[in-house]
């Protein structure tokens, strides 16, 4: 599969994009297919040459080939969609190196370090938060770990297995044995990689209890400039500040995440989920409130409001639905969701059959078909003249209902605004929103720019994170450094100057 230089995937088939439009418009009213733009094709996009001759010592792994500069360029953001339909790359890389194991991970560090060449890591390139573009001065390199995906070692008595961190979600899957899985399904899940969910501390496949990469890594390895960074593996330790939590998170920053042994665990043999109507969004809420302080910890727990359910589970625009799931590989779970469903029918919930919804539309199939093929509906965007983004978050439960309020009221006439709590959690929800605005052509990254700023500024003044999964990068760097504390915005600086004196790996980000 050829990957597309503007798009998510392959090159779309040009009828298909246009019907995809057709169907948005229709759904949002944003956006015009009559007015349609065509993207800028590969042979006519403005790239550069590269600043940067390929070393000796690189050559039998690194390129200045455009094709190879072009596709990892940007990261899947509307602000990274809009430049590539575009043909505009004027931020590429001047050089890829696609080492093939970590002794060349290494080289590649070595002859950055003494050149005073930048190196961006790259996995799957899905980050939305600008934190795989070269957005600075100077030549720089992309160090893509795509070829390095194999999993390297299994431990069924411990559960855990040990993959390098170039894998993709269904190469790692792919090589477990048995039943034996990784059960981590970020949206990007065909594209991104273990390297990638770690360095941004991704969120997954549960709603509740294990949210996050961080709760399925057992140990992680890194190559720095410094040495070689590997924790020890273990279930758990209390031996000081984990070396893993520094690299959980780290983008890039500190050293280059090259494999991990993480937790997997049997395939689920007893699964049900089941969908709840409320005519109520404050009813779906509290309900939401009461069942991630049960003790269930439901393995889906989403809520969609009116304007989302209709969009993503065949909703009919008036109520919110939550999506109630539970899953084992061990016993039945039906006694778990009967207590769920009570909690929901304390709300008024109105619950539909397992696996199905009342009015018998398959609600929570259809959500996670529309989940997947997301990504894909991006592509035409662009052509038809509409800006989408998305804001997560999680803010405690007592400003939740304040941060909702402000949020949905920042936006005026003709911009659609939608809202999901993507994961729930004792002491606060996850709320993800999704903001669609008619684009002004040729002015849609200052439009976006001016969203992201907006909200951005609405989530920090209302307690809440700038980011709950998506990671920092250099799009949320501003309102980042404003939530984190001082003095340990100086401990990480002397930690980034300790492990890479010449300041090469991924600039911009963190520090």
């Amino acid at each position: 599969m050829s990957t597309s230089h503007w798009a998510w995937g392959p090159e779309p088939d040009p009828d298909e994009l246009r019907e995809m439009a057709r169907l948005t418009a229709a759904y949002t009213g944003i956006g015009d297919p009559a007015a349609w733009e065509e993207p800028v094709p590969f042979e006519r996009v403005r790239l550069a040459p590269s600043g940067v001759p390929v070393p000796g010592e690189l050559r039998e792994f690194c390129s200045a080939e455009p094709y190879e500069r072009v596709t990892r360029t940007y990261g899947q953001a509307y602000r990274d969609l809009i430049r590539a339909y575009r043909g505009d790359f004027g931020t590429a890389p001047d050089l890829v190196a696609r080492p093939r194991d970590e002794s060349e991970v290494e080289r590649v560090l070595g002859w950055a370090s003494a050149e005073g060449v930048a190196v961006v890591p790259r996995g799957g390139g899905t980050s939305v938060v600008g934190g795989v573009e070269a957005r600075f001065d100077g030549p720089a390199v992309c160090l893509d770990l795509g070829r390095m995906r194999r999993v390297l070692e299994v431990d069924e008595v411990s559960r855990a297995a040990l993959v390098e961190a170039g894998a993709p979600g269904p190469a790692i899957n792919g090589q477990l044995p048995g039943e034996l899985r990784l059960r981590f399904f970020p949206q990007s899940y065909e594209f991104s990689t273990l390297g990638g969910w770690i360095a941004t501390r991704a969120g997954g496949h549960y709603a509740t209890l294990h949210t996050h990469i961080d709760d399925l890594v057992e140990a992680v390895r890194a190559i720095t400039p410094a040495g070689v960074w590997e924790s020890r593996r273990l279930p758990g330790s209390g031996a000081g500040p984990s070396p893993d939590r520094w690299l959980l998170g780290s983008e890039g920053a500190l050293g280059v995440i090259t494999r991990a042994w993480v937790r997997v665990q049997e395939r689920p043999a007893f699964k049900v989920s089941v969908p709840v109507r409320f005519l109520s969004w404050e009813a779906a809420v509290a309900a939401v409130h009461d069942l991630a302080q049960s003790g269930l910890h439901p393995s889906n727990c989403r809520l969609l409001d009116a304007r989302e359910a209709a969009l993503a589970s065949g909703g009919d625009g008036r109520h919110a639905v939550l999506i109630v799931g539970f899953e084992s590989a061990d016993h039945p779970v039906d006694a778990w969701l009967t207590r769920a469903l009570e909690i929901t029918g304390g709300h008024g919930g109105e619950a539909g059959e397992a696996g199905g919804s009342p009015g018998g539309a398959r609600a929570d199939q259809e959500w996670k078909g529309t989940f997947t093929r997301m990504p894909y509906l991006r592509n035409a965007y662009p052509g038809l003249g509409l800006i989408a983004e998305t804001f997560e978050t999680a803010v405690t439960w007592d400003r939740f209902p304040a941060l909702h309020e402000a949020v949905m009221g920042t936006f005026g006439e003709g911009i659609a605004v939608s809202c999901r709590l993507a994961f729930a959690y004792p002491d606060g929800p996850a709320p993800y929103y999704t903001v669609l605005a008619p684009a002004i052509r040729g002015e849609e990254v200052a439009q976006w720019d001016d969203l992201k700023g907006r909200v951005s500024e609405v989530l920090l003044r209302h307690g809440a994170t700038i980011t709950h999964h998506h990671a920092v990068g250099r799009d949320h760097r501003p309102f980042y450094d404003r939530q984190r504390p001082e003095p340990f915005a100086l401990a990480l600086r002397a930690a980034k100057q300790a492990l890479d004196p010449a300041g090469v790996l991924n600039p911009g980000v963190l520090v």
